[in-house]
């Protein structure tokens, strides 16, 4: 491909959404005002853009998104300013979510790349995970209004209550969901207790989604 080839087809994105994708992997966000986003995500920015560490409801740089049973955080970033801002997460998906006036998202600590900041969040578990090899699940319940912008290794699958999946390769699902913890037996004696497949979230409802990805998720 030549020069002149490389650079259109690859030219930012004009104007419209503050979040908007430059392409599968990397989201672009037109900024004015301020954005939380994964520390460490930014992989280039124009214009006047300012970056801080954000205090969370952990309380402390590091404890946005903490995993109970590790003590690992993933710390998160206010960038603050004007201009255009470049995010990524070690080559993975990006998918965005426009959230209405009071609808919400619930998202495994993993998944969350950026959003705006006039989405709330709060930091939750599914605390009768915390037994199973699984060691519990630490997600970000997200409430908008704004764009929150996720990430998955690989194309996800968007699945309908009723469904089980396994807890390392679920990525998101819609706050009217309130999933619980099952045990498939049959699974167990097959793969072993060991294995985080014994474990499944359960979730029922008459509407809502779910978030699958084709990944499980490590420790």
């Amino acid at each position: 491909m030549a020069l002149e080839g490389l650079a259109s087809a690859n030219d930012p994105p004009e104007g419209g959404d503050t979040f908007q994708l430059q392409n599968r992997r990397l989201l672009a966000v037109d900024l004015d005002g301020a954005v939380t986003a994964l520390a460490g995500s930014m992989v280039a920015y124009s214009g006047d853009v300012t970056f801080s560490g954000k205090a969370s409801a952990e309380g402390g740089v590091t404890g946005f998104i903490k995993s109970k049973a590790t003590s690992e955080g993933a710390p998160v970033m206010e960038a603050e300013g004007t201009g255009r801002l470049y995010l990524a997460d070690q080559g993975k998906e990006v998918g965005l979510v426009t959230l209405d006036e009071g609808e919400s998202i619930s998202v495994n600590g993993n998944g969350v790349l950026a959003f705006a900041d006039t989405v709330d969040y709060e930091i939750g578990s599914i605390d009768s995970l915390a037994g199973s090899s699984a060691g519990g699940l630490t997600n970000v319940y997200l409430t908008g209004p704004g764009d929150v912008a996720i990430t998955t290794h690989g194309d996800p699958v968007v699945l309908e209550p009723s469904v089980r999946t396994d807890p390392s390769a679920t990525v998101a699902w819609s706050g009217s969901l309130s999933p619980s913890a099952d045990m498939n037996r049959s699974l167990s004696d097959l793969v072993g207790q060991s294995s985080d497949e014994t474990y499944q979230l359960s979730f029922e409802g008459e509407a809502g989604f779910v978030v699958v990805q084709p990944f499980e998720e490590g420790p």
